[in-house]
């Protein structure tokens, strides 16, 4: 006889009736119950500002938005109730401008663990230097926050994450938040993050020169050099050091928890740069954690691995 539909809503799909049913052969699993990566990921586009330039034109700047979501109906939404936490991912191109899409995996990652991750795009140095990049970071964390409702975010749970040159934009934003260099955009809505997550980012212009790298870190024409206004790096200690995030810490000011990641074979950022900023935030008595991944380069040979992800993924969890 044909069986009778069974209701079952999503939340009690883990409780429908197991069937017994085996044919010889059939391998059997009986330790799998529980899924890995949770959620499916919908991906939107925005414009969150537009910037005047020095020549006149304007440049509006984008943000891709990944929100996590279930497409179907075997599972609870399981949308936190103030709504998901967020990481503001700002993607490195040695200040230049970034293809944010180079890492869709990384940010999908995140996505299917919970998060809402977005990325910005933002001013390349060629356009507008230091402090162009961080300003227009803590201007997308703004207008992040100030659509809370709408995006389904949790506005008190903000965290920064980037890599190499969005290493130091990361920094350089969540060290300084509401206090300048800043931007009236958004305001008053509050640029201050809950944590920050730095993959291999510059912090010392000045000294990056002084220990192995397959780049010359001295000329105007060189990243840093742009950065600060095309200008040589070591014959501008003053414009390198108001672009060097240290300058940002105080013993005084809160500072998020910070965690740093840097390969130990890493030829074009040295590694001694996050060593410099671990050593001042501990002497200043911050929340800092901080991995040496001893045979890793520049974003591969261990950057892009489950293992490495998953060190960032269990310290989100804990601060965010």
């Amino acid at each position: 006889m044909p069986l009778p539909p069974i209701p079952t809503p999503p939340s009690q799909v883990a409780q429908f009736p197991r069937t017994e049913e085996t044919p010889e052969g059939c391998i059997v699993i009986d330790d799998l119950d529980t899924d890995d990566f949770l959620y499916s990921t919908y991906i939107t586009h925005e414009t969150y500002v537009t910037r005047a330039l020095a020549d006149g034109t304007e440049l509006p700047l984008g943000v891709d938005i990944y929100t996590p979501f279930h497409d179907d109906g075997n599972m609870p939404n399981g949308e936190p109730e103030a709504g998901w936490p967020v990481i503001v991912y700002m993607r490195g191109a040695a200040f230049h401008k970034p293809n944010p899409s180079t890492f869709n995996s990384l940010y999908i990652r995140l996505a299917e663990k919970g998060y809402v991750v977005v990325v910005p795009e933002y001013r390349p140095s060629d356009v507008a230097p230091f402090p162009a990049q961080m300003q227009d970071c803590k201007t997308a964390v703004r207008y992040i926050r100030a659509n809370a409702e709408r995006l389904g975010i949790d506005s008190e749970r903000i965290g920064l994450f980037g890599d190499s040159a969005g290493g130091h934009t990361v920094l350089m934003a969540g060290f300084t938040g509401d206090t300048a260099p800043d931007t009236p955009d958004y305001q008053p809505v509050s640029a201050e993050v809950k944590c920050i997550v730095d993959w291999y980012g510059p912090t010392d212009f000045a000294m990056m020169n002084y220990y192995p790298s397959s780049q010359n870190h001295a000329p105007a024409e060189c990243p840093e050099g742009m950065e600060i206004g095309g200008v040589n790096v070591l014959e501008h200690p003053e414009l390198s050091r108001n672009a060097s995030p240290m300058t940002y810490l105080d013993a005084d000011r809160v500072t998020p928890p910070t965690l740093i990641m840097h390969g130990g074979r890493d030829l074009l950022v040295p590694f001694n740069q996050s060593c410099r900023l671990y050593a001042t935030m501990r002497a200043l008595g911050k929340d800092v954690t901080f991995y040496k991944l001893g045979n890793a380069s520049h974003a591969a040979y261990g950057f892009r691995s489950n293992r490495a992800v998953g060190l960032v993924l269990d310290w989100l969890a804990e601060r965010l």
